[in-house]
């Protein structure tokens, strides 16, 4: 398929309603594996796999949700959630910050958001990971076996939470979605868990990553914020330019919905497919000064690490939060935090993020 690298071309492809995540109606997609029937029954209802009217109907539903406002909230629990997992490693003078901090503080604050009980995250960790692996594209047989159990397994528990939330409504996402407040907008249970799989696998996923990336930047760099992100104009450029220097995405695929021109001598026919090279366009030397050096004060910064258009990242705001918290306590804590081993990058497809964080203080 045709690579978009140049910022402005990736950002406007982003937008452009001429693209989409499926192709256009007539087009027909690979017959699914029907091993993989399970994991493909979650997906079916993706934010990432609808297109309008589908995709706007859904959408506003979660939206609720994520407002600022609401977002906003969840501050006290962040902190509480860090503030708790360093003080259970920060004697011991060294650790893994992938395992130790960027693991367990997301997948606890999604389990809050939606309401399932904290009991299960080690459960929630294993279903994700077991279902990220396809995302590869180096996934084996047995990759998609375990995603498919996992999956089938997710349903089930998501779905067993689902019936109690409608009989007992509590401040949570999965009361909210499972409400008829909205008759004109009421969810069926599989959407409720395409929701729910999407922010758990694609939001915690990434978070943990950019968290590692970020904090690499930051120690590789020597320009860790030893007095912390307590400035928040200041914590949102750091995070920002971590974003774009390193992001958790490097790649996203579009499908051409009509007959056009992608650059000159350069036709697509309707359901042909471009990748959106976010990771380049990230770093394109004709929108970045010193576009492959991480610079927190950068006065041109932007990225698109998530997305843009109707498919713009919706946890978006919580990320931001999650980030500049995980950072702000961890460096007011451990300010002569330093690196003990050069990080290595995970060979993955999707996802872009470190094996490991050693760091020592």
């Amino acid at each position: 398929m045709w690579c978009l690298t140049g910022f402005e071309a990736v950002n406007e492809a982003l937008k452009d309603r001429r693209f989409a995540r499926l192709p256009p109606p007539g087009i027909k997609r690979p017959k699914a594996a029907e091993h993989m029937k399970e994991f493909l029954r979650v997906e079916a209802h993706s934010l990432l796999q609808l297109e309008p009217p589908e995709h706007t109907r859904l959408r506003k539903r979660v939206n609720r949700a994520f407002v600022a406002r609401q977002i906003e909230t969840m501050a006290p629990l962040i902190e509480q959630q860090v503030n708790a997992c360093i003080d259970q490693f920060i004697d011991d003078r060294s650790c893994d910050l992938l395992k130790t901090l960027a693991t367990p503080v997301p997948v606890t604050v999604i389990a809050q958001l939606l309401g399932v009980p904290l009991s299960l995250k080690d459960d929630l960790l294993r279903w994700s990971h077991d279902m990220v692996k396809v995302y590869t594209l180096t996934q084996s047989h047995s990759d998609e076996l375990t995603a498919n159990q996992s999956a089938a397994d997710f349903r089930s528990c998501l779905l067993t939470l689902i019936t109690k939330k409608r009989a007992a409504p509590e401040d949570d996402l999965l009361s909210l979605l499972a409400s008829h407040d909205d008759p004109d907008n009421i969810l069926t249970d599989d959407e409720i868990v395409s929701v729910c799989v999407l922010l758990l696998n694609a939001g915690h996923e990434a978070t943990v990553h950019q968290f590692g990336n970020l904090v690499n930047d930051l120690l590789q760099n020597d320009c860790a914020p030893r007095g912390g992100f307590s400035d928040l104009t200041s914590a949102k450029r750091v995070v920002d330019e971590g974003l774009r220097h390193d992001a958790p995405l490097h790649l996203f695929t579009r499908y051409a919905q009509t007959e056009m021109e992608l650059a000159p001598g350069i036709t697509l026919a309707p359901g042909d497919q471009i990748a959106l090279l976010l990771g380049a366009a990230n770093r394109d030397p004709n929108r970045f000064v010193q576009a492959d050096t991480f610079l927190p004060e950068r006065t041109d910064g932007a990225h698109v690490s998530l997305g843009g258009g109707i498919h713009f990242c919706i946890g978006a705001a919580l990320t931001g939060l999650e980030l500049r918290i995980l950072c702000d306590t961890l460096f007011r804590r451990i300010p002569e935090l330093r690196l003990t081993k050069q990080p290595q990058y995970l060979n993955l497809f999707h996802f872009h993020g470190l094996e490991a964080l050693q760091v020592s203080w």
